[in-house]
């Protein structure tokens, strides 16, 4: 009996194998634990899988609506680029430019708000509170945008500038920092080419004021400078000439969008008088207006036998009196004493 209880006591037995009643229990339960909440699973993979097909069908729609959107503004712009007028007022590429960006806004801004409303749609079917993640994503976002103010400052300025039309490929402007004509419209940054050939990268959200000069029309001012005692019924005279017979050559009777105009005397001084000329003309060609017609009015007053007077100083004779500030105060040394 002593063996007995020792066998027994001896730890070096191995624990039985679990017996299959205890298999057969087991399956039981895992069994009936899956029959009870299977439903709940099923309706929350079915709850899941209608969010992620409404929201990917909603998505496609939205942004096929939007590109067929910009599509349409592309053709309109092209028919009116076909008329006559159209040709003078209408950009293809600065409207080709405009509308990619906003359509890629559009799209972007569409997409996010889709998904990121699904995304939210399917963690509150999983059971998950919400609002720690809303209120985590609210310091992110006032974090980031502390950090980078400046990049969401220039991409709101880019947005608003392209939505706004306030200029666009092809057009000469101003924007203070710098002056040229614009190559390309960013959502960040601006591209200009300078009167130099330099090209400078303006930042949307640097630009204060915007100076545009290709925009409804433009006009050409020249001075001309004469002596006071021609006359002036007669200089009147042929600048009229001279602004008609321009406004009937070409290419200036399509730069020329009206009359050259005798404005009248800009000042009146002993030795000189100062008559303006003036005149309507395309955007962005005020300056080959203003040469080609300084080249013809000097012209028409040389064969008339007018002289226009101003420009450099006369300078003084060489047998003229030297000043007295170019005279050598007197020396010790000169003297023999």
């Amino acid at each position: 009996m002593f063996l007995s209880v020792l066998s027994a006591a001896d730890p070096t037995d191995e624990p039985s194998a679990p017996s299959l009643q205890d298999a057969q229990e087991s399956a039981s339960n895992a069994a009936s634990w899956v029959e009870q909440n299977w439903s709940s699973w099923l309706g929350i993979g079915l709850q899941v899988l209608l969010i992620l097909v409404i929201a990917t069908v909603l998505r496609i729609v939205v942004r096929k609506a939007i590109t067929k959107l910009i599509d349409r503004m592309n053709r309109t712009a092209q028919a009116v680029d076909s008329t006559a007028l159209g040709s003078l007022l209408v950009n293809i590429e600065r409207r080709r430019q405009r509308s990619q960006a906003i359509g890629s806004v559009l799209r972007s801004v569409a997409s996010f708000l889709i998904m990121g409303t699904a995304g939210l749609m399917i963690l509150s079917a999983f059971k998950i509170d919400l609002a720690p993640l809303l209120a985590s994503a609210g310091v992110a976002g006032v974090a980031i945008g502390f950090g980078a103010r400046n990049l969401v400052t220039d991409f709101l300025s880019g947005v608003f500038m392209i939505l706004e039309d306030q200029y666009g490929v092809g057009d000469s402007i101003d924007v203070g920092v710098a002056t040229g004509e614009v190559i390309e419209v960013g959502l960040r940054v601006t591209k200009l080419r300078g009167d130099n050939g330099a090209i400078w990268y303006v930042r949307n959200g640097e630009v204060k004021r915007v100076g545009n000069l290709s925009q409804g029309w433009s006009t050409a001012h020249v001075d001309v400078t004469l002596r006071p005692e021609e006359d002036l019924d007669q200089v009147r005279s042929i600048l009229t000439e001279v602004g008609e017979a321009m406004a009937k050559d070409e290419p200036w009777n399509e730069t020329l969008w009206g009359p050259v105009e005798v404005l009248g005397l800009d000042s009146v001084l002993l030795d000189s008088m100062v008559v303006h000329v003036s005149a309507k003309t395309m955007p962005g060609k005020a300056i080959g207006v203003e040469r080609e017609l300084r080249w013809r009015v000097k012209r028409a007053f040389d064969a008339a036998g007018i002289r226009i007077v101003g420009g450099i100083p006369g300078q003084p004779d060489e047998g003229a009196a030297s000043s007295p500030v170019d005279v050598a105060p007197p020396s010790a040394h000169a003297s023999t004493a």
